[in-house]
């Protein structure tokens, strides 16, 4: 198989490129020109260099491709570039369609996030789920909501798109959750925020065994939730503490996280800074909750993912 990546070089997209040539496919993957390659280091890809919204790159690059695997997205929380955000995750979402479209391609897997189900406010769904939340919850919720309608669309226009949406994605050189673990490993993590936060958890690798079940197993048109299963916050930790011996952090009180949430955006929006905390992170902490389950993609794909306990130990150790 001649496989296209968006987003190779990063954390999901390098996963897959390694997964695919270790399967005997030949990979090209799409990368920014600032992109850092060190993910990809003694991989034998095809690079090619340029803007996932560009589509004359795209076209040469998707030409004689057998399927296609869309997962380059700008992912942040907080004080963002939304001009910038709307361009990679939903201009980016078009371009990557229509080229895939005018090429012919045999499979599109499209790699989206639960996000798209909106603020479930903690019931568990499926993909037979109805977004109800009308606003959006960030420009990231948005964008993405916004990009899944263009997949569907094309889907709906004969496109063989296969849509997953993975929960919080864990694993080696996880950009977001890895300096955290990182930390508690040190013992230099003493203080959370937001214990009674449901994650979804899916491990990387997983996931690109459930992106390659799509291409040989998926349904057009059909979106696949990607998630082993999920806990809390602090049941995370206290499942690491119990494997490591490391305390648990002291969660600090929600009232005291929200003040400083609230400092700290004005403080972001006049130095032109995205904290670490602000109010858009302060909501998702502990105002929206996106439960799901992911049975379909085990049922229909065959998919076997690690438990989240052995996720969590694999990454710990």
């Amino acid at each position: 198989m001649k496989a296209f990546v968006t987003g190779a070089s990063g954390f999901t997209g390098s996963h897959l490129v390694k997964a695919l040539l270790e399967g005997g496919h030949s990979v090209t993957g799409l990368v920014r020109p600032s992109s850092n390659l060190s993910r990809l280091a003694n991989c034998d890809v095809k690079l090619v260099y340029g803007d996932v919204s560009d589509r004359s790159i795209l076209k040469g690059a998707i030409a004689d491709a057998d399927a296609v695997f869309h997962v380059a997205a700008y992912v942040e929380l907080g004080l963002v570039d939304e001009a910038k955000m709307e361009r990679a995750n939903v201009e980016g979402t078009k371009a990557v369609m229509e080229t895939a479209r005018d090429a012919g391609v045999s499979k599109v897997v499209y790699c989206s996030t639960i996000g798209v189900f909106g603020d479930t406010q903690g019931k568990v769904i499926d993909e037979s789920f109805q977004r109800t939340q009308k606003d959006f919850s960030s420009a990231y919720d948005r964008t993405k909501y916004q990009a899944q309608e263009i997949a569907d669309r094309f889907a709906a226009e004969g496109l063989p798109v296969v849509s997953l949406m993975p929960s919080g994605i864990f694993g080696k050189g996880d950009p977001h959750f890895g300096p955290i673990f990182d930390l508690f490993r040190q013992g230099k993590l003493k203080f959370w925020v937001g214990g009674d936060r449901v994650t979804g958890i899916v491990r990387v690798d997983d996931l690109v065994t459930a992106m390659l079940l799509a291409i040989e197993k998926g349904k057009p048109g059909e979106h696949y939730i990607i998630s082993t299963g999920e806990l809390t916050t602090r049941e995370m930790f206290a499942l690491l503490s119990r494997e490591t011996g490391i305390p648990e952090p002291t969660e600090v009180p929600e009232a005291l996280v929200r003040v400083v949430g609230n400092i700290l955006d004005v403080a972001g929006r006049l130095f032109s800074w995205n904290p670490p905390l602000s109010r858009e992170r302060v909501h998702y902490l502990y105002d929206r909750c996106v439960r799901i389950d992911g049975g379909k993609a085990r049922r229909e794909l065959g998919w076997q993912p690690l438990s989240v306990e052995e996720t969590l130990r694999e990454i710990i150790s």
